[in-house]
């Protein structure tokens, strides 16, 4: 799943077909020990478009599939099982790259919150380690699949970001310079990234750099955002510019990273940093800590049943200015106030969202 799909039995490739079965298998492996219906994969495999004869044509890619595990000498029944009006994959997260980056990251950030930076820095490599590529990178084009790909991007840059704070507070700063390097041109607007590259060349001997490092950083958001850096980095690069020693604080929990880690925007600041959505029917849920993610996928934190909405749809999530919204690349759009944003929009007391055809309204929380 962390690059091309591909079913391995033993370690040996197992061909199952096409660009479609393909697609079937990644759904299925997304939802695994859940059963998905039948409708809700056709959508997926065939890009919200099915034909009418979708159902027939699922059976006969799950039944090449179960035929190859079979063949493999895999209970395929056990497996790849029918329920209802739907398929169920029933495998551990042992056997899927997506399951182990995820326990494995989750076993980093525990470490995190005990100060266990040596088993942070192992368990974020070996979770980072299960990717080949961009997720879902052969079904590129399909509407959950670059949804999903742009979810998990945002998923591998925390926990590449999250060892190398476990990698600085192990004594390891310039092992990771190079890696930050190429983080900060890739990701020019996320401060935290900057950040790390500044305390990195510090704690190795390189002042110079790390305030060439903090020129740089103000010249970007300058050029391009016409905003100064955040309060962090001005600290940061006041103690650099005294030569005084950095207090290595316990490495950020992942919540806390992935609200840092937005990109920064050009907006003045605001002091909205929590709040609610309310539905049309007066039903109120409140944005968690960490943002939400909005779509129609079962791993979302809010799930819609609307046919309008994307698999992965919309995801609100900190940021230095306030709550941002942004779109994950859906099919429909993703409106403010009847307005579509293009990539991210900063969100107002009152503000309504339109997400497919759900209609949410924002209530600020003082």
């Amino acid at each position: 799943m962390l690059g091309p799909v591909r079913l391995l039995v033993g370690g040996e490739p197992v061909a199952v077909g096409g660009p479609k079965p393909r697609a079937l298998l990644a759904a299925l492996t997304v939802n695994r020990r859940r059963a998905v219906s039948s409708a809700v994969l056709a959508e997926m495999v065939w890009n919200e478009d099915p034909p009418d004869s979708y159902a027939a044509s699922l059976q006969v890619f799950v039944s090449n599939i179960r035929k190859a595990l079979r063949n493999a000498g895999i209970d395929s029944a056990q497996v790849l099982r029918t329920e209802g009006a739907g398929y169920r994959l029933e495998i551990p997260d042992t056997a899927c790259d997506l399951g182990r980056f995820e326990n494995a990251r989750e076993a980093g950030s525990r470490c995190l919150e005990v100060g266990d930076h040596p088993g942070a820095a192992n368990l974020f490599g070996a979770a980072l380690r299960e990717w080949t590529g961009r997720a879902l990178s052969d079904l590129a084009g399909l509407q959950f699949a670059d949804g999903f790909a742009t979810a998990m991007d945002e998923e591998r840059l925390l926990a590449v970001s999250a060892r190398v704070d476990a990698e600085i507070a192990c004594g390891r700063a310039s092992s990771v310079i190079g890696e930050l390097v190429s983080m900060t041109n890739e990701h020019p607007l996320r401060e935290p990234l900057w950040g790390q590259l500044i305390t990195a060349l510090y704690l190795s001997g390189r002042q110079a750099d790390a305030l060439e490092a903090c020129r740089r950083v103000r010249s970007v958001l300058a050029e391009e955002l016409g905003i100064d850096p955040g309060a962090a980095l001005i600290e940061l690069e006041q103690r650099v510019l005294r030569q005084e020693p950095l207090n290595l604080v316990e490495a950020k929990r992942s919540e806390q990273l992935a609200a840092a880690m937005t990109e920064t925007v050009t907006e003045v600041p605001r002091s909205i940093r929590n709040g609610n959505l309310r539905f049309a029917d007066g039903r109120t849920i409140p944005i968690p800590h960490g943002g939400i993610r909005i779509g129609r996928m079962t791993d979302n934190e809010l799930v819609l049943d609307d046919p309008k909405a994307s698999r992965y749809h919309a995801h609100i999530m900190p940021s230095r200015a306030g709550l941002l919204i942004k779109d994950l690349h859906s099919a429909n759009g993703v409106y403010v106030n009847e307005v579509p944003i293009d990539s991210g929009a900063l969100l107002a007391d009152g503000d309504v969202i339109r997400v497919g055809a759900t209609v949410l309204t924002f209530i600020a929380v003082s």
